[in-house]
Formats: C-alpha cells, sequence, structure tokens
C-alpha cells in the first residue's frame, strides 16, 4: 500500500514539475531568440553617414580621375550627336550615337573621348593596340614632366687659398648639384696672406663658372661681403632656351657661352634671363 502511494506521489511530482516547465520555458525554447533591434542612436549614426559629405568627395575625386584619364568609353555615350574621327584621324563627321555603336562593333573599335568641351564633343575610333600606345606615351610624358616645387639652394664655402686639386674636386661636386636643377651658393673668403691680389676670390668664382660652359651661369655675380672679407655668389642650371643657343652656336670656346652676356650685356656677365 505504501509502495503504490509513493508511487503515485512521484508521478504527480514529474507532471507538475513537466507543467511549470511548459509554462514558463516553452515559449522561448519554441519561438527562439528575438532579433538584435539596433539602438536609436546607432541607427541615427548608420542614417548620417549614408548622407554624409565624405563619401560625396571620394565618389567626385573617382570621377574627376576617370574623366582625366585616357580610356574607352564602350556603349554609354551620353551625348545623342557626336563628331567622330576614325582610327587614322579621318573626320566622320557627326554621326547619332547609334550609328558609331554600330560601327564599333563592324570593325571591332573602342571610343574614346578627345574634346569633351566641344559642341558637339569630338570622339575617336581607335583599337586596342592604340589605345596601350597612347597611354605609354601619356605615362612617359608625366614621368618627365617636371615636378612642381621650389627650387633648393645648396651652399659651399671655401677660402681663397685653396688649391687646385680642392677647388676641382668642390667644382665637381657643384656641377653634380647643378646637373640635378640646384642652385649653388658659393662663399669665398679672403685668406690672411698679406700678397694675396684684390680681386682673386672674384676670380675664382669665374674660374668655377667657365668649367661649367653650357650647364651653369650666374644667377647673382659675384659681390663682397663682410666688409670685403669674402665674395659671395649664386649659380644656377641654364634653362632649355639657353642650352639651345648654346648649342646653337657654332665654334663656341668652353665657357665663352657663358660670358657672351659681357659683350652684350655689359659687365653683367650673366645669360639674358
Amino acid at each position: 500500500m505504501a509502495a503504490l502511494f509513493l508511487k503515485k506521489l512521484t508521478s504527480q511530482t514529474i507532471k507538475t514539475e513537466n507543467y511549470y516547465i511548459r509554462r514558463y520555458l516553452g515559449k522561448y525554447i519554441l519561438q527562439g531568440p528575438a532579433p538584435t533591434q539596433l539602438s536609436p542612436r546607432l541607427s541615427c549614426l548608420i542614417h548620417a553617414k549614408a548622407f554624409s559629405t565624405e563619401d560625396t568627395q571620394d565618389e567626385r575625386t573617382k570621377k574627376k580621375k576617370n574623366e582625366t584619364a585616357f580610356s574607352s568609353v564602350g556603349r554609354k555615350i551620353n551625348e545623342r550627336i557626336i563628331h567622330v574621327l576614325d582610327e587614322q584621324g579621318n573626320d566622320l563627321g557627326h554621326m547619332h550615337r547609334a550609328n558609331v555603336i554600330r560601327l564599333m562593333a563592324e570593325r571591332d573599335l573602342r571610343l574614346v573621348k578627345r574634346d569633351p568641351h566641344a559642341e558637339p564633343p569630338q570622339y575617336q575610333l581607335l583599337t586596342g593596340a592604340q589605345i596601350h600606345q597612347e597611354r605609354l606615351q601619356l605615362r612617359e610624358a608625366e614621368r618627365a614632366a617636371p615636378k612642381p616645387g621650389p627650387t633648393l639652394t645648396k651652399e659651399l664655402t671655401f677660402s681663397s687659398n685653396i688649391g687646385q686639386h680642392d677647388l676641382d674636386t668642390k667644382s665637381k661636386q657643384i656641377q653634380q648639384w647643378i646637373e640635378k636643377k640646384y642652385k649653388v651658393q658659393i662663399t669665398v673668403k679672403k685668406a690672411k696672406s698679406a700678397d694675396e691680389p684684390e680681386n682673386k676670390m672674384e676670380e675664382i668664382c669665374n674660374r668655377i663658372v667657365q668649367t661649367m660652359s653650357g650647364i651653369a651661369t650666374f644667377s647673382s655675380r659675384p659681390q663682397p661681403i663682410r666688409g670685403g672679407k669674402a665674395v659671395m655668389c649664386v649659380l644656377r642650371p641654364l634653362s632649355k632656351k639657353e642650352e639651345a643657343a648654346w648649342r646653337a652656336t657654332p665654334g663656341t670656346p668652353r665657357g665663352d657661352a657663358l660670358n657672351r652676356g659681357d659683350r652684350k650685356d655689359g659687365a653683367s656677365g650673366v645669360l639674358p634671363q
């Protein structure tokens, strides 16, 4: 009797536990975890980023870069009527974009923009090899173009009693700077020797320039400084126009091209600016 009663009590206890488990935990087991919702602050941040000016600026930069790059426009021709040149440079006149696209397909050509500011805009039909060749030429031109920036100045100071070997060494250093398009400021200090000629410092500057005929000239002629205890001058590279004029002069002795201004412009000794 007692065993039967204990069995019923155990069964009832299990049923009660299952009931409460299903009642309080069943909805979480069946429904699963609720989706995570963004906080209002985070939603505002995401919304603000979508309309920020940073993305707009990046898009403008990319668009400007694509416009300046030499590439095929494909079949996306914005204008209805355009001015077309063929792959040989022959003028095909004004054409409707549908006819241009058909011509591209027939000849297996690409379309590139030549003059977007013309009326109507000017395009040219080119082969893939022609486009590649023009890209290489543009890349070489960009590398050869001088980079904008201030001209740097190197400074060199030595005494007027310098030996010939040391002077030759310094002249080579100056020439290397000139070839790199630097200006060179030279300061020659007066030696303590009493029997030194008065114009020796200026003569040293002139000798240095004469060794660089066709390469450099005076940007500033030798002038006394420090109460006459030193002389300073500035050398600069020749411009392309000056180099061409120097090469075009037949039989120009070494150093004479740099001092032609002495005869034409008085005692300046500087090539025409």
